[in-house]
């Protein structure tokens, strides 16, 4: 049996300090007791926060990491990302754990001792083939490791007594450089905005040209400035910690060794909008952060950093509450984040209006990830000056990259902006390479003749993910993980995302099972232009991205599997017909078509 001490090394203490009163986080409570949350309980849940029982049931519905079918008592989800995924070398881990545990993936054992699924990337990705167990990383799995895992469970030994390296997540900082490699000192930002006035601490946060490092690029100062002249007694700040592209990993890091000047930036932004309360809403997947994220608040807490009258400066007054989503990557993009602040279903507005003017609960909302408030802390400590004077004309400072695939030592690099792809090749040990995704699979897969290209704005943007290809990587089965991720994590709202990526998904394994025909490209082509231009958000605008960019790089992937016929069958018939010839026993040539 699982002892409950196994369950707090997560820090799941929901009652702890800093912890909202959330929808999200009294569900997870009840599925943490019963294993599934059942229908009565969404009954009790309605009418003790007041909601319609279909809200709390969407909810329910919505998110990847609540359940309404019971799970095992060791729930074990394995990460299905390209970098951080069940795949070591030519085994299948999940296979391997599936026949050891005698279950399949996706199922629950009869015995209720333990389930086994998928997940998307957990942000694992420099520690190779990752899962969760009861919403606990373990790391660097390998065939032994899947084996002893599973006599563990057999035995049904606490959490507690596994093997604690199993647990140990390391931070690979590869590359410091100016952020990374900055002393902050807790407070001394604060103190030096305290000692001037709002205004002059935004100007200062425009001058250096700082733009949201989450991809998007949107000047930080302009939306901090805009969220402060909206018409309203009532400002809210948010960081945006849920980073769900796979390959990103960089936020964990940040959120694990430099959480401080994380809250100092949040507290900087409440200075100069006007804010009295802000949320770090952290991504599921980072759960077992939790205990040290409040340890770190209680600490700022104490020293007068956070709270009432902040550093005795009267009337400065902010407060942080931390909320833990559930699985959704589509939480990543800030409306569907508020949505999901607010109880419901993560499903994004349509815009405008934009949140500075109608954010959280309809109020002037400040929405940035932890490496932009990073970055503000470190601008307001060492001034404008010397951040604009690094990167390129349009792209100030620096950038912090999650490098993971096939290199020698994945993990975090930052450098100035105008780095090329080839130096962060060089510099994290990747020879033979064939293409780098960078941002994701939503967005740019890049071929060796783009690798004098640079990390910037104005030319290839990115949240942080840096994935990289070898030669014998097969491209196509990358493009097929990427489209059924999206197909997977489409919120389902609009049906040109809803349909069209799991048609996407379908037409990349039509080609992949060597069915597919030049008519069924062209078809990809027509599809990807329709999910992109009518998709409501960035996610369906972007899921075509890795599929066209692998046609325009590297055709031959594709064009070597065509059957050379004007027309193929969506499906094999003769493999629809198996479970007929094994009920009438037959296996002779006329029970097969040709």
């Amino acid at each position: 049996m699982l002892s409950q001490h196994s369950e707090l090394k997560t820090g799941n203490n929901a009652d702890a300090d800093f912890i909202a009163d959330h929808l999200l986080h009294r569900l997870y409570r009840l599925q943490q007791q019963h294993r599934h949350i059942p229908p009565q309980l969404m009954v009790e849940v309605a009418r003790e926060f007041g909601l319609p029982v279909s809200q709390v049931v969407a909810v329910v519905n919505f998110y990847s990491f609540l359940y309404q079918q019971p799970v095992g008592r060791y729930h074990l989800l394995f990460s299905n990302c390209t970098s951080c995924g069940y795949q070591a070398g030519e085994v299948n881990l999940l296979a391997l754990l599936c026949r050891q545990l005698n279950i399949a993936s996706g199922q629950t054992r009869a015995d209720g001792v333990v389930s086994v699924d998928e997940t998307s990337c957990i942000g694992m990705c420099d520690h190779g083939p990752s899962m969760l167990v009861n919403g606990v990383p373990i790391v660097n799995l390998d065939e032994g490791r899947i084996k002893q895992l599973c006599n563990l469970i057999a035995a049904e030994q606490s959490l507690d007594d596994w093997p604690a390296d199993w647990f140990r997540i390391n931070n690979h900082i590869r590359k410091p450089d100016l952020l990374l490699n900055a002393p902050l000192e807790c407070g001394d930002s604060l103190k030096k905005a305290l000692a001037g006035d709002a205004l002059l601490m935004l100007e200062s946060i425009m001058q250096s040209g700082l733009r949201g490092r989450g991809g998007a690029g949107f000047a930080t100062g302009k939306k901090w400035l805009f969220c402060r002249e909206a018409e309203s007694d009532t400002r809210y700040v948010v960081c945006n910690a849920d980073e769900g592209e796979p390959g990103t990993f960089k936020d964990r890091v940040l959120l694990q060794c430099h959480a401080d000047a994380l809250f100092e930036g949040m507290t900087l932004c409440a200075y100069g909008i006007g804010a009295k309360k802000g949320f770090l809403y952290l991504r599921g997947e980072y759960r077992y952060l939790l205990g040290h994220l409040q340890a770190v608040l209680r600490r700022r807490y104490d020293s007068g950093l956070l709270g009432a009258s902040i550093l005795g400066q009267a009337g400065f007054s902010f407060d942080i509450e931390i909320v833990i989503g559930a699985g959704a990557y589509i939480c990543g993009e800030e409306s569907a984040l508020i949505e999901s602040l607010e109880g419901k279903p993560g499903i994004p507005r349509i815009r405008p209006p934009f949140p500075v003017t109608h954010g959280y609960l309809g109020r002037p909302t400040v929405v940035n990830n932890v490496e932009t408030f990073i970055a503000a802390t470190h601008i307001v400590q060492y001034g404008s000056a010397g951040f604009s004077a690094v990167g390129t004309e349009k792209s100030s400072g620096s950038k912090l990259l999650s490098v993971s695939g096939d290199c020698r030592t994945p993990g975090i690099y930052e450098y100035p902006y105008g780095v090329s792809i080839q130096q962060v090749l060089d510099d994290c040990g990747a020879t033979q390479v064939q293409a780098v995704q960078i941002g994701g699979p939503a967005g740019s897969l890049l071929a060796k003749k783009d690798f004098n290209r640079q990390i910037s704005f104005e030319d290839v943007s990115t949240g942080g993910s840096f994935l990289i290809f070898g030669e014998n990587r097969d491209l196509l089965s990358i493009n097929r993980n990427f489209a059924r991720f999206f197909a997977h994590e489409s919120c389902g709202f609009c049906t040109p995302c809803r349909v069209g990526t799991r048609l996407l998904e379908n037409s990349i394994g039509k080609i992949a099972d060597g069915r597919a025909t030049w008519r069924d490209v062209d078809e990809i082509k027509q599809l990807s232009g329709f999910v992109r231009h009518y998709s409501h958000c960035g996610l369906g605008h972007t899921a075509a991205n890795h599929i066209l960019d692998s046609l325009r790089h590297f055709p031959g992937d594709i064009q070597n599997l065509l059957v050379q016929q004007a027309f193929t069958p969506a499906f094999d018939l003769d493999a629809a017909l198996e479970t007929a010839r094994q009920m009438t026993q037959r296996d002779d040539a006329d029970a097969h078509l040709e």
